[in-house]
This record gives C-alpha cells, structure tokens and sequence, in this order.
C-alpha cells in the first residue's frame, strides 16, 4: 500500500488511545542512540510497534520500536523510541504514520531529533545544532510525504513551509541551551533517502546548497506535523564530520552508524538536558 489513508491513522490512533489515559500534547521522536531518554517518561503506558496496527517497526540498531505515553517535566508527551526510515522498504505515508496518530491523538508540539552528520567545518562529534529550515531532497525528487490523496480533515492540500520549524520554541531551546552552558549551533538540514552514506562529491553539493547538516529522517515528519497544524522544535546531535574528499581507504558502512552510536553518548545529556529545559518552559498544557 503505497498511500496510507485517514482511515488507517484513526485505527492506529484508537488502538493507542486504549492503552492508555494520558492525552498527550508534546510528542518526542527520538533518534539513533537517543532512545534511553524514553525510560525517564514518569507513568508511562509503553505500547511495542509491531501491536499498533499500520505502525512501521524500525529494523535499524539503535532505534528499539516502543511508543511511551505518560508525563514529562509536566508535560503530557508521547515519545517515540527509535522511528522507521524510508530506506527499510516502508512506503513514506507509512513512515510518518506515527505523526498522523499524535495528530490525531491531540499532540500540538512535536520535538523531533536525529543523529545527523555536520557539513559545517566548525562543527565538531557531539554538539547540538537546532535546525532553522531543512532541504527536503527526498521530496524534491518526487516522494514527498503527502503525495497521493489529500484527506482535507487532517490538513490542506498545499501548506505552506516557511517557518516550518516554530520560532517561539527555538527561541525557547536557544535560551535553555544558553542558561545550562549548553553550546549549541542553528542550521540547515539536509533530508536524504539513505540508507547509503554521502559521496565526496554529494557532500560538496549539500555545502553548495546551503545545508549545515544530513540525515536519513526528520524532514518528512516535520511537513506532515505542518500539514496538521503542529509546531515543530528539530534538534540535530552531530555525531561525524562529512569528508569532502576521497578516502584513502573506502569506510565500513557498519564501522560508520557505529560511529554515529558512539557520538549519541557525548550528545545524550546534552540533548536530554535541552529537551527538559524546554519541556519546563512550555506552559503547564502547551498548545
């Protein structure tokens, strides 16, 4: 099934909506190396992928597949341990599944994360960049994410991206990472299909373009949560710098998402500590 429909996200969301009582209204997508944050989720109802019907199970190391609904720094929240790729096989509708359903189950603010690589010289293994703006380049070659039907109950037809990613909440993480001594960088990220890493030549062009980050996730997400009227705070963990030039000796793809891993320990309690400063900032019901 290539387009997935408003029918199935009210599915998946009913089944969640009866594994739990919390109405949650900040969702958290935790990226590679990130998922431990979830097990800090206070009262949760922890719901496994593969028992929520239509929802994509992760196949990628580092990415568990559990759904926490429960309470956050006073928040209501539903955090996503570990997400889907486009590059595992799943049809993109389906990847951004778990959007509709927050959507659907009331969530205003989604906070999306993501191990990224750094295309900006200056940035080094294990800091933070807040993402201002990204470049969809999945979508420009034809998969954007609300391809296919469009369901006008759940969004429009051509919504608009400028500002897709919420000033208000930035300024409110920029101020946290600020208060807590936390460096952290703003950029642009770059939102390609994987699960092959950049060329040399690819990464010249990405620098070229703009793009201060890469990844394999987060861009996708973030224009079906805009399509239905959520704000968006994105925050990258830098976990490589992107060579421009060619190795002496080809890299192991393996030896370089370990890599990506490793980053996730230095980059986890500065997250973590972003993540609950921003959380304690929004109103005691953010909206």
């Amino acid at each position: 099934m290539e387009f997935y429909s408003g029918e199935q996200f009210r599915a998946a969301a009913d089944a969640v909506r009866s594994r739990t009582g919390h109405s949650p209204r900040v969702g958290i997508v935790l990226g590679s190396g990130l998922g431990d944050f979830a097990a800090t989720v206070e009262n949760a109802d922890v719901i496994p992928y593969e028992e929520i019907p239509y929802w994509p199970v992760s196949t990628v190391q580092g990415h568990s597949g559990q759904l926490y609904v429960g309470q956050l720094e006073g928040q209501s929240v539903m955090v996503m341990r570990g997400r889907s790729h486009f590059y595992e096989g799943y049809p993109i509708s389906q990847v951004t599944l778990p959007i509709r359903v927050m959507q659907l189950m009331g969530v205003k603010i989604l906070i999306v994360t993501n191990a990224a690589g750094g295309l900006e010289p200056t940035y080094s293994a294990g800091d933070l960049m807040l993402i201002a703006d990204h470049i969809n380049l999945v979508g420009m070659a034809g998969y954007n994410p609300l391809r296919g039907p469009n369901d006008d109950s759940l969004g429009p037809r051509f919504p608009d991206m400028a500002g897709a990613y919420d000033p208000e909440l930035r300024q409110l993480a920029r101020e946290v990472a600020r208060e807590a001594d936390i460096p952290m960088h703003e950029g642009v990220y770059a939102g390609v299909a994987g699960p092959s890493f950049e060329t040399p030549a690819e990464i010249r062009f990405l620098r070229l373009a703009g793009a201060t980050a890469v990844g394999m996730s987060t861009v996708h997400e973030t224009i079906v949560a805009r399509h239905g009227g959520i704000r968006v705070l994105g925050i990258s963990g830098i976990t490589n710098i992107a060579v421009d030039q060619p190795a002496a000796a080809p890299a192991d793809g393996n030896s370089l998402h370990d890599e990506v891993l490793e980053a996730g320990k230095t980059i986890v309690p500065r997250l973590e500590a972003v993540l609950r400063g921003v959380l304690k900032k929004l109103p005691p019901t953010a909206t």
